[in-house]
């Protein structure tokens, strides 16, 4: 563009005073405020001035400037943390949440979020009191320990219990169960942290009564069991019954404390599920104390629960550490509002979205896929292949990591040979949906598994959305 037609393209501009005393400002100062709109039309302007020195044409009016300002007004106002569509084919989908809440908890937390509680104070005696009393009856009775306590998540329980029971001693673990879950939390890393001294026992693939009992006998004054949620060790193994454990630990005088890692407060095969370890199993082979997640098979918010022997859960509470670790009010709420659910286990599966998902029927999941199936067709066109596929479900979160579940999925895959770098970008246009949708990519296909899909007529018309193919 030539100079004089270049300042011209520029001179053309409105000023901002003319586009926020535009007809088409009002609504959007009323909804986003003054300051907020001034500063979204000057960049919108700014924008416009960078498309004329690049030769673009623009429509140089106070509605047009306007328009491009609401569109950075709402990217401004979206909240960074957004629900989406899970459909990875992993339940517990640790980066996506993890475990989704029922309208119950979530209920609960609207209660007391709205207003004052009666957190840490007793209606009866009109005194302060402690904020493990809205849960601590549930978890016992559930479990059967003597006493529970509340952190905000496992790795917080493992930590608090170690330093509190085992700081300035030795721990005996067996290196089998020295594990490493995401984010890089390993248990060497938290015993050293916690002021413990690690005590290897045993090899990788095998680990003997004899070995506990040499460690004991060198001055471990802690045994600890981990559960290895996130792997398995197969082939030549051996492992020390709990049983046996809680003996040595008890001849020794010491705790004997099992990480049962994600937690499960139910046997899962009654709902045709693999067996996962419980609290009440642990327990009751001998266990002290046992720690376990609240926001993974359990189905609730994020928490770390520690239940067991009243004495060592009572020197747990009394932990400077545990005020910084403890949870807030809503979580204690939702926890709570969870657990008077499995007050009825035989409905669990139909309340309790976790399981309700992890049990779905097969025939369900494929009707689901066939719903939106025409919808997804229509919104991507010609240019891509779909079909309905079987697929496998993961359950997430370090639980069963071996066993899937088996479900139906939409694979995609481009009708024309362009690579992944077209389902990369298909991807990238389903995540900027109002609610964005989450796949997998896999075998060079785009795979949507239904599994957790509850709402098809909402997914439908969230596709009404989707932006045009570049």
């Amino acid at each position: 563009m030539k100079s004089d037609a270049l300042n011209q393209a520029l001179a053309s501009l409105p000023a901002v005073d003319r586009v926020l005393t535009s007809e088409a400002a009002a609504p959007l100062a009323a909804e986003f405020g003054r300051l907020a709109l001034t500063d979204a039309v000057r960049a919108a302007l700014d924008d416009m001035r960078h498309a004329i020195r690049q030769g673009g044409a623009v429509d140089p009016t106070p509605e047009v400037v306007a328009r491009f300002a609401a569109r950075r007004l709402a990217d401004a106002a979206r909240p960074s943390l957004r629900a989406v569509h899970n459909l990875t084919g992993t339940v517990l989908h640790t980066n996506l949440g993890r475990a989704a809440l029922p309208p119950e908890a979530i209920a609960a937390v609207v209660a007391v979020a709205s207003g004052a509680s009666n957190l840490e104070y007793d209606l009866e005696t009109g005194r302060r009191g402690d904020r493990d009393a809205h849960i601590e009856g549930q978890l016992a009775h559930i479990t059967g320990a003597e006493a529970a306590t509340l952190v905000n998540n496992n790795a917080a329980a493992v930590l608090l219990t170690l330093n509190t029971l085992g700081a300035g001693e030795g721990v005996a673990v067996s290196r089998g169960e020295l594990v490493e879950i995401g984010g890089a939390f390993r248990i060497p890393d938290v015993m050293a942290r916690a002021g413990c001294r690690l005590v290897e026992v045993g090899t990788t693939n095998r680990t003997h009564e004899k070995d506990f009992r040499e460690a004991l006998d060198n001055g471990a004054r802690m045994v600890m069991k981990v559960h290895t949620s996130n792997y398995v060790i197969e082939g030549f193994t051996a492992a020390v019954p709990e049983p046996r454990l809680a003996a040595l630990a008890r001849d020794h005088a010491v705790p004997f404390v099992n990480d049962l890692g994600s937690g499960t407060l139910v046997d899962l095969e009654r709902y045709g599920l693999p067996h996962e370890p419980t609290p009440m199993d642990a327990l009751a082979a001998g266990a002290n104390v046992v720690t376990f997640s609240g926001d993974k098979l359990l189905g609730g918010p994020q928490a770390g629960i520690i239940a067991g022997h009243r004495d060592l859960v009572e020197r747990i509470k009394r932990n400077p550490m545990k005020r910084a670790l403890r949870c807030d009010k809503m979580t204690i709420a939702a926890l709570s509002a969870v657990l008077r659910l499995y007050a009825d286990p035989d409905r669990l599966p139909e309340r309790l979205p976790t399981l309700r998902w992890l049990t779905r029927p097969l025939a369900e999941i494929n009707q689901i896929a066939g719903t939106v199936l025409p919808a997804l067709e229509a919104a991507l066109g010609p240019a891509w292949r779909i079909a309905i596929i079987d697929a496998e479900s993961q359950i997430g979160s370090g639980a069963l990591p071996t066993r899937t579940v088996p479900s139906r999925a939409l694979a995609v895959s481009p009708a024309m040979e362009t690579g992944m770098q077209s389902l990369e970008a298909l991807s990238a246009r389903l995540r900027r949906l109002p609610q964005p949708v989450i796949g997998r990519l896999h075998d060079g296909r785009l795979l949507l598994d239904f599994r957790c899909l509850d709402d098809s007529g909402a997914f439908v018309a969230n596709l009404a959305e989707l932006e045009p193919a570049p």
